[in-house]
């Protein structure tokens, strides 16, 4: 009997432990990817200049006249603090959760999302990354553990491209792999390719070249029938702010269905604070 209570007392222990450093090497891995992505900062960054977007169609030029102030120093790595509401259930019924989170942004070559929302044995946190979704229930128990395939990767590249759109628009400068079309008058559309993978994403701007909608079909599983397939994704972009040459959205809501009655933004935030570090060697 000793040894059946002791037994008892032990298990529970040696499974807590075992947890614990599952989710310890969870926060090291996001730490090292982050400081990967960090690390491709560019050194000695050019300087934005017009001229730079002069070949571009007229709403592109007027989006990187307003996004980037002349003689900026190109910076496509950003750190990007976050606060706001995560909706973890439908339209009719949102569900959301106060959160906050830390982003570095390294378009194309990947992200870190690392968040946390809710409060006590409902806090959900964790984080999304170029390769991989893992997340977890008051910080003991795993609750999604997904990526590591080509429909996670494609779908994250559709997430991060835009998102460069929002906060790291040097990212996005003409270039081989990088192309801009226009739709409209007010509105165009860049094609990014890296790494075998190919997302477009659509951007209206105002009359000063402030982005207000983006929008692009998303490779997403985040259907009834749980099944990949494009589906549209979008939100709005408003309350700009400068960050080191660049104007930048600090408001921002998104969510699947974008342009149907189905929209639902689960994502709303408020940035607080973005900044551009010198890369780590």
């Amino acid at each position: 009997m000793t040894t059946l209570f002791a037994l008892a007392a032990v298990v529970p222990a040696v499974i807590l432990a075992g947890l614990l450093a599952w989710r310890q090497q969870d926060h090291r891995a996001d730490a090292a990817e982050m400081a990967r992505l960090l690390a491709l900062q560019p050194r000695d960054p050019q300087r934005f200049s017009a001229d730079m977007v002069a070949g571009l169609p007229e709403p592109a030029r007027r989006f990187f006249r307003f996004a980037i102030a002349e003689g900026t120093p190109l910076c496509t790595v950003a750190q990007i603090g976050m606060k706001g509401k995560f909706g973890l259930g439908s339209k009719n019924a949102p569900n959301y959760m106060d959160m906050t989170a830390e982003q570095v942004l390294a378009a194309p070559e990947g992200f870190v999302w690392k968040m946390s929302a809710g409060s006590g044995l409902s806090r959900l946190s964790g984080s999304d990354g170029t390769t991989w979704t893992r997340f977890w229930l008051a910080g003991l128990v795993p609750v999604a553990r997904l990526g590591g395939d080509p429909d996670h990767s494609r779908s994250a590249f559709g997430r991060y491209v835009a998102e460069a759109v929002f906060w790291t628009p040097a990212a996005l400068l003409p270039g081989p792999d990088v192309t801009w079309e226009q739709l409209g008058d007010d509105a165009a559309r860049v094609v990014v390719r890296h790494g075998g993978l190919e997302q477009s994403v659509d951007v209206t701007v105002g009359e000063d070249g402030r982005p207000t909608r983006v929008e692009f079909p998303r490779w997403s599983n985040a259907n009834p029938d749980n099944t990949f397939r494009v589906l549209p994704f979008g939100g709005y972009l408003s309350n700009y702010a400068e960050f080191a040459g660049f104007r930048l959205p600090t408001h921002v809501e998104a969510g699947n269905f974008f342009g149907t009655g189905e929209y639902f933004p689960f994502f709303v935030i408020d940035v607080t604070d973005i900044r551009f570090p010198a890369p780590v060697s």
